[in-house]
């Protein structure tokens, strides 16, 4: 997310103004904050006297505790730069949209956040690749709500073809990464059809990459599975080594000694 939009930093406030038509100078400076462990926020106006935060949150499902947090961490924002915040929500569902709407109350007596959440009704589908290409963001915020209609993910990687490779795969990666399961579901498909067109090279390379990645951790989980149901002590290095392996064929091999082993050592013989 904060790649995303550092990327273009604008989009926030775009979808401030043209959303939410929050009032902003035109002259507004924007800052994003260097990358955190969980969050993504901006700073507008002059670097020594900003008029906004701004918070960017990513939500895909109901709870109740994500909504504590963002209202924690607008708390803090506003210790730290001494004017107001704004919690910008992105839920491309729209029963999530509709949940994190809701005011957000707090144990702190008095305090009760507004989030502003932005759901698929704003984060149009695009349907010309043409113009996807031309704001990849907003064609990203496309796929994220409406990706699990076919077309509109045929439309993204169709953008992606007219941009630089070093570019498309960027975009392909936050699109995959942001996106729910579903979604992620009609990228891999479009991308391991025989009959998928195959705008990018570096899509199919990436899901390729991707299955492959999926397939060695549910072999290593059935493997660890196996043992514990077995009562096999495991120290941590034999964890990591089965966490690790990215060979197939040692995957395999040890999930038939898993199933006789009664120690680590038979595992690894």
């Amino acid at each position: 997310m904060n790649a995303l939009f550092r990327n273009r930093p604008t989009l926030a406030v775009d979808l401030l103004c043209e959303v939410f038509d929050i009032d902003l100078p035109p002259e507004t400076l924007l800052e994003v904050a260097p990358p955190g462990p969980a969050e993504v926020f901006f700073t507008v106006g002059r670097h020594h006297e900003p008029v906004h935060g701004v918070i960017v949150e990513l939500q895909h499902t109901v709870s109740e505790e994500d909504r504590q947090v963002w209202a924690r961490r607008s708390a803090a924002l506003w210790l730290r730069l001494n004017c107001p915040v704004l919690v910008l929500v992105l839920a491309p569902d729209a029963r999530v949209c509709d949940w994190a709407a809701q005011p957000v109350v707090t144990s702190l007596p008095g305090y009760v956040l507004h989030p502003l959440v932005v759901g698929p009704d704003q984060m149009l589908p695009i349907e010309d690749p043409s113009e996807a290409a031309e704001c990849l963001e907003l064609s990203v915020l496309s796929v994220l709500a409406h990706g699990r209609d076919r077309a509109t993910v045929e439309t993204f990687l169709a953008a992606l073809s007219k941009v630089e490779e070093c570019h498309g795969t960027r975009y392909y990666e936050y699109a995959y990464r942001l996106a729910s399961t579903d979604v992620r579901q009609v990228l891999e498909e479009l991308m391991s059809s025989a009959t998928w067109p195959v705008y990018s090279p570096f899509a199919r390379e990436h899901f390729t990459r991707g299955r492959l990645t999926g397939l060695s951790e549910g072999k290593a989980r059935a493997v660890l599975a196996v043992l514990r149901a077995r009562g096999v002590s495991m120290p941590d290095e034999a964890l990591t080594a089965i966490t690790s392996c990215t060979d197939q064929e040692q995957l395999d091999e040890w999930a038939h000694r898993a199933a006789t082993a009664l120690t680590i050592d038979e595992l690894f013989v």
